[in-house]
């Protein structure tokens, strides 16, 4: 989870990127932690995208940092198929849009490639291939095919990395998208009466739910080390139409390790989201619990006063109250983490100017040689 398991940068960390044309953005990131590292990374879209903003000072800061608390939406059917046709003269003439993305990691000369391409409306591949001199066989590839239906979706997937095959699946409880009658309910019309007429029914529209129960699974086995592994979840989930604090739920299991991990996230406020989660062994009896929080601070307006009203709502707790009339006057972003070891994480984001930046630290509270273990900044500018 992004509230409980970010990452505190570490020494100083420069990232540039751009939009050069329609089709293609490069990325490039020079960083020193004593040693000058850095990477070049590249992007293709067979997919033009002329009107995605991308520069620095044209992008509010929830764009760089979004809130770590995701509210989930009601699920939509997909597209039928018939959408994505395109004919000419007689013949079928559209294409399948690709997604080419790679980067080069400097100076060990570890490469990333990347290949996305959606096949159907509920059809999609991903290719991923990393290459390194250190790792075993010269790097691994990676490749996955997902189905979303809406109601349910899966992903099935085959590693070189001791040529391990896997699947997992996630089930959506409640009406299907795809059915348009799902959750309708039969009432007496109204006009019956009216007519003179016999009484007669009328399906009437559904109500807008305002939760979410999901279960999923996944199992995976290694042909060439004969070893596998199972995991299972549940999650509950508040939607947008529910009137209270959204909150989320989840409850994981590994039974081949015996690993449990429970967790509760709850957007407590219009500013602040909390989350907390609990890991227990069977086997060995060791525990685990992390706590965290983000909290947004909004810029003062020239009046020297807050800002008040619905301007007040950037991340209130409907989505659409959470729309970007008030993205341009978030000040910055506060997230902290502590564990039950003592190991605390703090990390700011915000923005100078058209540079977003991040600054963090690591502390250690247990009383060892070092109290910060870490500090870091990391600068962002896009054009």
């Amino acid at each position: 989870m992004a509230l409980l398991d970010f990452p505190t940068p570490l020494g100083v960390r420069l990232h540039i990127s751009s939009l050069s044309t329609p089709h293609f953005a490069s990325s490039y990131t020079l960083a020193s932690t004593g040693l000058l590292s850095g990477s070049l990374s590249y992007l293709y879209t067979s997919l033009p995208l002329p009107s995605l903003p991308t520069a620095t000072r044209s992008l509010p800061l929830p764009a760089f940092t979004p809130t770590s608390y995701r509210q989930l939406q009601r699920l939509r059917p997909p597209d039928p198929a018939w959408w994505w046709e395109t004919w000419h003269a007689g013949r079928r003439i559209d294409t399948r849009d690709a997604l080419l993305y790679g980067r080069l990691y400097l100076p060990h000369s570890t490469l990333e490639a990347l290949y996305l391409r959606r096949w159907t409306p509920t059809r999609q591949l991903k290719i991923s291939a990393v290459s390194d001199a250190r790792l075993p066989n010269g790097g691994s590839v990676l490749a996955l095919l997902a189905q979303d239906h809406g109601k349910w979706s899966a992903e099935y997937m085959y590693s070189t990395d001791s040529a391990l095959l896997g699947v997992r699946g996630l089930y959506n409880f409640g009406p299907d998208p795809r059915d348009p009658d799902a959750g309708r309910v039969i009432v007496p019309s109204p006009m019956h009466e009216l007519a003179g007429d016999e009484k007669t029914t009328v399906l009437a529209e559904p109500a807008e739910p305002v939760s979410r129960f999901s279960a999923g699974a996944e199992v995976y086995y290694g042909l060439l080390n004969k070893s596998g592994g199972m995991s299972t979840g549940i999650r509950f989930a508040t939607l947008a139409a529910h009137t209270g604090f959204p909150y989320t739920m989840t409850v994981t299991l590994n039974p081949l390790m015996g690993n449990l991990s429970s967790s509760y996230s709850v957007r407590a406020g219009e500013l602040l989201s909390l989350s907390s989660r609990f890991d227990f062994n069977v086997y060995s009896y060791e525990s685990d619990v992390v706590m965290g929080m983000e909290l947004w601070k909004l810029r003062e307006r020239d009046g020297g006063g807050g800002i008040e009203g619905e301007d007040s709502k950037m991340l209130g707790t409907r989505e659409g109250e959470r729309k970007e009339s008030a993205g341009g006057d978030v000040a910055g972003c506060l997230k902290a983490r502590i564990d039950q070891r003592g190991s605390v994480g703090l990390l700011w984001e915000g923005r100078v100017k058209e540079l977003v930046y991040s600054c963090g630290t690591s502390i250690d509270l247990r009383g060892g040689k070092d109290l910060i273990t870490g500090v870091g900044l990391e600068v962002q500018y896009s054009s």
